[in-house]
Parts: structure tokens; C-alpha cells; sequence
């Protein structure tokens, strides 16, 4: 699986993590007859979307990305591709969060109101990651491939070779030509 399709499957993971958690937060203090937490939870997540908007904001990658780019090893040929392999094997923390914070919201809907901020943080703070890597992608020539480890070993990077684009070079080009407008 591509790095930059992991990243927008994360992104899209915690987003609707955070949509489903806050629907079971106000349907838990629904049933608890609980009127005050769904207020406060709101300005949690309100504050939470804030705070991930400002963390993600920036057009470059993560200096955790930009270590986890330059230590992939090059490899001529793709690699095995599973997303739905890869998607459990590097994801698995975000879905498993996910469900336990849903399963004990009826009894404890504190705890998915929570999560939903931190899973709003998360969906906000990543949402420019798999843009900043493709624009990596295109000035190297190179494409990033997860490589298949252990779910608990951390997250390996292969660099096979691509298809580099000139269209900076091109644009810088064009207007640096001047336009004349002469006629034979």
C-alpha cells in the first residue's frame, strides 16, 4: 500500500471515529438522562478541532514523516501489496480505541465524548501529511510503499522508483520567457 494512501485512510479513519463516537456520546447521556455532559463535550470538541486545525495547518511533513521518508530503504521492485493487511496491521491502535470507547458509552459516555477530541486532534493534524509526501513524491521521482512488519514493531518505508514530474521546472520556465507578440 502506498504511504500516501495510508495516511488519507487514517485521516478518513479517525474522522469517522469521531463522527460515530460523538453519536454514541449524546445517545449514552441521552439514555443517563445525563443534560449537562453533551454542552461541555461540544466545547471539548470545539477546542479539539482548534487545536488540530492549528497543528495541521503547515504545507510540509511532520518531522516524524520527514525521519520516517529519508530512513526508507530503495527497492527496485513494488513491494507486496495488501491494503486491508496493511490498513489492520498499522491502524489497529485508532480502531481499536474506536471500539472500546463506543462499547462502554451507554454506561460511561464520558469516555467517548473524550475520544472524539482526541480523534478530531488526530483526523485535523494529519489531513495535509499525504499532500506534503506526494509533493515529496514528485520532486524525487520516488514512491513510498509500507512494508509489511509486525503491528507492534514501528512503521517501515520502501522507496521504488517513479515518475518525475518537471512542472516546477516547466512554470518557472514559461515565465521567465518573455511573451512577444511578433509577426512574420
Amino acid at each position: 500500500m502506498r504511504f500516501t494512501e495510508l495516511l488519507r485512510t487514517a485521516v478518513m479513519l479517525c474522522a469517522a471515529a469521531a463522527t460515530l463516537l460523538a453519536v454514541v456520546t449524546v445517545a449514552g447521556a441521552n439514555e443517563n438522562d445525563n443534560a449537562l455532559l453533551v454542552p461541555i463535550a461540544a466545547g471539548w470538541w470545539l477546542a479539539a478541532a482548534v487545536v488540530g486545525a492549528r497543528i495541521g495547518r503547515r504545507d510540509t511533513t511532520s518531522r516524524q514523516i520527514a525521519v520516517l521518508l529519508a530512513s526508507a530503504r530503495t527497492q527496485a521492485m513494488l513491494p507486496e501489496i495488501n491494503p486491508g493487511r496493511t490498513v489492520l496491521n498499522r491502524l489497529w491502535p485508532i480502531i481499536v480505541c474506536m471500539v472500546g470507547a463506543g462499547a462502554i458509552a451507554f454506561a460511561y459516555p464520558q469516555v467517548p465524548a473524550i475520544a472524539t477530541g482526541f480523534a478530531i486532534i488526530w483526523a485535523l493534524a494529519w489531513r495535509r501529511q499525504s499532500a506534503a509526501v506526494t509533493a515529496i513524491e514528485e520532486r524525487d521521482g520516488a514512491r513510498f510503499y509500507v512494508e509489511h512488519t509486525s503491528p507492534l514493531r514501528p512503521i517501515k518505508l520502501v522507496r521504488t522508483p517513479g515518475f518525475r514530474t518537471n512542472l516546477t521546472e516547466l512554470t518557472q520556465a514559461q515565465r521567465a520567457t518573455p511573451v512577444t507578440g511578433r509577426h512574420a
